[in-house]
């Protein structure tokens, strides 16, 4: 498995002077994601927690629903002699046909997902929209917990410290205790790596649960909760506009810019106690 970042020679320019240097850049690979041996998608990711990616991942493109349907979540062999040792993981569904998988990779279309990229296999935009009732959540967080979440999930970002170039998802519960974190060059993907984590544990849906992000909400950042029931989504930056609209529709609170001593409320305010 590579490391999380790697050294790299540098020339650093200060106030006008030159001088050699060594500096770290977080490491960024693709990580090939097989269904039955076929390929199925290949992500640009920081390798670790490869096993949670893929599950997080199948769980936001619709292609799993829970952890009963997923059977094993393994490295090939065989890429352990290739160019990318350690970038290869199958996945077997539980139950399901070669038919079933014939029928469902018919339906997309092969991609390769920059680590900005959220739910780029989908065929069509309509696709995107899970058709699931709106989520309900019988709890509220205070609004001075929420405000110190940022340096939470900031205290966590070990590999950050090396590199300054990672993003980072973590779940927290209503007193602001972290269930799980995780960093990735793609923010998407820190989120499928916390999801998928709790997928696999049988933890799913995640109803008393916060998602925190380190950078902007877009839509793909709040399908991903939705589909993981996850009622609150909250972020140091802003939301995107079709984030609020899929957040109003799906019964997600969303909440954008918490610094400091306040943040915005785009949906379902009443969860945030004054």
């Amino acid at each position: 498995m590579a490391d999380a970042f790697r050294p790299f020679d540098v020339t650093r320019v200060r106030n006008g002077e030159r001088a050699q240097a060594v500096d770290r850049a977080a490491t960024e690979e693709p990580l090939e994601i097989r269904l039955h041996g076929r390929a199925f998608a290949v992500i640009m990711r920081t390798p670790g927690a490869d096993r949670e990616l893929a599950a997080g991942f199948l769980l936001a493109e619709g292609v799993i629903a829970g952890a009963d349907d997923l059977g094993t979540i393994e490295y090939c062999s065989e890429a352990a002699e290739s160019a990318h040792p350690g970038n290869i993981v199958n996945v077997t569904m539980a139950g399901s046909s070669a038919d079933a998988i014939d029928r469902m990779l018919a339906a997309r279309r092969q991609v390769t997902t920059n680590s900005s990229c959220g739910l780029c296999g989908r065929l069509t935009i309509e696709s995107l929209r899970a058709e699931a009732p709106p989520l309900q959540c019988g709890w509220m967080i205070d609004r001075t917990m929420l405000a110190m979440l940022p340096n939470r999930l900031r205290s966590a970002q070990t590999v950050f410290d090396e590199t300054g170039g990672l993003h980072a998802a973590g779940l927290f519960t209503a007193d602001g205790r972290p269930e799980a974190v995780a960093e990735d060059v793609g923010r998407h993907n820190a989120v499928d790596k916390v999801i998928g984590r709790m997928l696999m544990q049988e933890r799913l849906p995640l109803s008393n649960c916060l998602l925190f992000v380190s950078g902007r909400t877009s839509y793909e950042i709040v399908q991903k909760a939705f589909l993981a029931g996850i009622p609150i989504v909250a972020a140091v930056s802003a939301p995107s506009s079709l984030a609020v609209d899929l957040a109003r529709d799906a019964g997600v609170t969303l909440i954008g810019f918490v610094r400091g001593n306040g943040f915005n409320i785009y949906a379902h305010p009443d969860r945030i106690r004054p």
